[in-house]
Protein backbone atom coordinates (compact mmCIF):
# COMPACT_ATOMS: atom_id res chain seq x y z
CA UNK A 1 0.00 0.00 0.00
CA UNK A 2 2.71 2.45 0.97
CA UNK A 3 4.34 1.70 -2.31
CA UNK A 4 1.58 2.61 -4.40
CA UNK A 5 1.25 5.55 -2.64
CA UNK A 6 5.08 6.51 -3.26
CA UNK A 7 4.46 5.70 -6.88
CA UNK A 8 1.42 7.53 -7.34
CA UNK A 9 3.05 10.68 -5.15
CA UNK A 10 5.85 10.32 -7.97
CA UNK A 11 3.34 9.89 -10.82
CA UNK A 12 1.84 13.68 -9.47
CA UNK A 13 5.43 14.99 -9.48
CA UNK A 14 6.16 14.23 -12.45
CA UNK A 15 2.89 14.96 -13.80
CA UNK A 16 3.34 18.88 -12.24
CA UNK A 17 6.67 18.43 -13.41
CA UNK A 18 6.26 18.19 -17.15
CA UNK A 19 3.16 20.98 -16.83
CA UNK A 20 5.49 23.41 -15.17
CA UNK A 21 7.93 22.87 -17.81
CA UNK A 22 5.23 23.40 -20.82
CA UNK A 23 4.28 26.54 -18.95
CA UNK A 24 7.96 27.69 -18.81
CA UNK A 25 8.42 27.18 -22.33
CA UNK A 26 5.04 28.56 -23.23
CA UNK A 27 6.65 31.93 -21.48
CA UNK A 28 9.75 31.59 -23.12
CA UNK A 29 8.22 31.60 -26.70
CA UNK A 30 5.68 34.61 -25.77
CA UNK A 31 8.43 36.59 -24.30
CA UNK A 32 10.93 35.88 -27.48
CA UNK A 33 7.54 36.72 -29.47
CA UNK A 34 7.09 40.01 -27.67
CA UNK A 35 10.96 41.23 -27.76
CA UNK A 36 10.68 40.58 -31.44
CA UNK A 37 7.83 42.27 -32.00
CA UNK A 38 8.96 45.33 -29.80
CA UNK A 39 12.36 45.69 -31.55
CA UNK A 40 10.55 45.58 -34.75
CA UNK A 41 8.03 48.04 -33.58
CA UNK A 42 11.25 49.97 -32.53
CA UNK A 43 12.47 49.66 -36.47
CA UNK A 44 9.45 51.30 -37.68
CA UNK A 45 9.78 53.93 -35.18
CA UNK A 46 13.40 54.83 -35.88
CA UNK A 47 12.57 54.53 -39.85
CA UNK A 48 9.88 57.01 -39.01
CA UNK A 49 12.23 59.05 -37.72
CA UNK A 50 14.74 59.14 -39.74
CA UNK A 51 12.37 59.86 -42.92
CA UNK A 52 10.88 62.88 -40.82
CA UNK A 53 14.41 64.20 -40.10
CA UNK A 54 15.59 63.70 -43.59
CA UNK A 55 12.18 65.92 -44.86
CA UNK A 56 13.47 68.36 -42.26
CA UNK A 57 16.32 68.71 -43.93
CA UNK A 58 15.30 69.09 -47.43
CA UNK A 59 12.49 71.51 -46.71
CA UNK A 60 15.76 73.49 -44.79
CA UNK A 61 17.69 73.15 -47.88
CA UNK A 62 14.95 74.15 -49.76
CA UNK A 63 14.64 77.01 -48.04
CA UNK A 64 18.26 78.46 -48.23
CA UNK A 65 18.20 77.62 -51.77
CA UNK A 66 15.14 79.74 -52.32
CA UNK A 67 12.67 76.55 -53.43
CA UNK A 68 10.27 77.16 -50.85
CA UNK A 69 8.70 80.12 -49.41
CA UNK A 70 10.05 80.96 -45.82
CA UNK A 71 6.72 80.69 -44.02
CA UNK A 72 5.83 77.44 -45.75
CA UNK A 73 9.12 76.02 -44.82
CA UNK A 74 9.08 77.27 -41.61
CA UNK A 75 5.60 75.84 -40.71
CA UNK A 76 6.23 72.48 -42.28
CA UNK A 77 9.19 72.11 -40.44
CA UNK A 78 7.92 73.20 -36.62
CA UNK A 79 5.02 70.80 -37.76
CA UNK A 80 7.85 67.81 -38.05
CA UNK A 81 9.48 68.61 -34.98
CA UNK A 82 6.10 68.37 -33.48
CA UNK A 83 5.42 64.70 -35.22
CA UNK A 84 8.45 63.58 -33.43
CA UNK A 85 8.12 65.48 -30.42
CA UNK A 86 11.28 67.47 -30.19
CA UNK A 87 9.92 71.19 -30.39
CA UNK A 88 10.80 71.33 -26.75
CA UNK A 89 14.39 70.21 -27.00
CA UNK A 90 15.18 71.69 -30.16
CA UNK A 91 13.29 75.39 -30.20
CA UNK A 92 16.25 77.23 -28.69
CA UNK A 93 18.39 76.08 -31.12
CA UNK A 94 16.42 77.67 -33.97
CA UNK A 95 14.96 80.93 -32.37
CA UNK A 96 13.85 82.41 -35.76
CA UNK A 97 12.08 79.82 -37.21
CA UNK A 98 9.86 79.79 -34.22
CA UNK A 99 9.83 82.92 -33.34
CA UNK A 100 8.27 83.40 -36.78
CA UNK A 101 5.83 80.39 -36.32
CA UNK A 102 4.47 81.61 -33.68
CA UNK A 103 3.49 84.90 -35.31
CA UNK A 104 1.92 82.69 -38.12
CA UNK A 105 0.49 79.86 -36.57
CA UNK A 106 -2.78 80.62 -36.34
CA UNK A 107 -3.23 82.47 -39.60
CA UNK A 108 -5.65 80.00 -41.88
CA UNK A 109 -4.67 78.35 -44.70
CA UNK A 110 -5.89 76.64 -48.37
CA UNK A 111 -9.95 76.59 -48.12
CA UNK A 112 -10.23 78.62 -44.83
CA UNK A 113 -8.00 81.47 -46.04
CA UNK A 114 -9.87 81.50 -49.23
CA UNK A 115 -13.05 82.63 -47.28
CA UNK A 116 -11.77 85.29 -45.15
CA UNK A 117 -12.51 89.05 -46.69
CA UNK A 118 -9.69 90.32 -48.80
CA UNK A 119 -9.30 92.85 -46.48
CA UNK A 120 -8.08 89.91 -44.04
CA UNK A 121 -6.49 88.19 -45.86
CA UNK A 122 -4.32 91.25 -46.81
CA UNK A 123 -4.38 92.21 -43.15
CA UNK A 124 -2.38 88.31 -42.29
CA UNK A 125 -0.39 88.81 -45.23
CA UNK A 126 1.23 92.04 -44.59
CA UNK A 127 2.00 90.55 -40.78
CA UNK A 128 3.65 87.22 -42.35
CA UNK A 129 5.73 89.79 -44.89
CA UNK A 130 6.68 91.57 -41.74
CA UNK A 131 7.42 89.16 -39.97
CA UNK A 132 9.53 87.39 -42.49
CA UNK A 133 11.48 90.85 -43.38
CA UNK A 134 12.17 91.07 -40.04
CA UNK A 135 13.41 87.31 -39.01
CA UNK A 136 14.82 86.98 -42.98
CA UNK A 137 18.36 86.59 -42.49
CA UNK A 138 18.19 84.61 -38.58
CA UNK A 139 15.40 82.19 -40.47
CA UNK A 140 17.81 81.42 -43.18
CA UNK A 141 20.70 80.85 -40.87
CA UNK A 142 18.48 78.94 -38.87
CA UNK A 143 17.82 76.74 -42.00
CA UNK A 144 20.80 76.25 -43.11
CA UNK A 145 21.81 74.63 -39.95
CA UNK A 146 18.80 72.55 -40.13
CA UNK A 147 20.19 71.52 -43.76
CA UNK A 148 22.63 69.80 -41.44
CA UNK A 149 19.98 68.81 -38.63
CA UNK A 150 21.54 65.49 -36.88
CA UNK A 151 19.50 64.40 -34.01
CA UNK A 152 21.55 64.66 -30.60
CA UNK A 153 21.15 61.90 -28.12
CA UNK A 154 18.97 62.83 -24.86
CA UNK A 155 20.29 62.96 -21.65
Amino acid sequence: MQFILIILAMLIIIGLSAYATVLLLRLRKQTQARELAMAEQKAVMEAKQASLLADIRYIAAAMTEERCELSEGVVRIVKLFDLLSLTERVSGDYPDVFTHFERIKDHPILEARAQLPKQERMRLDLARMKSEAELEQGILADAKKLSEFQLKPAH
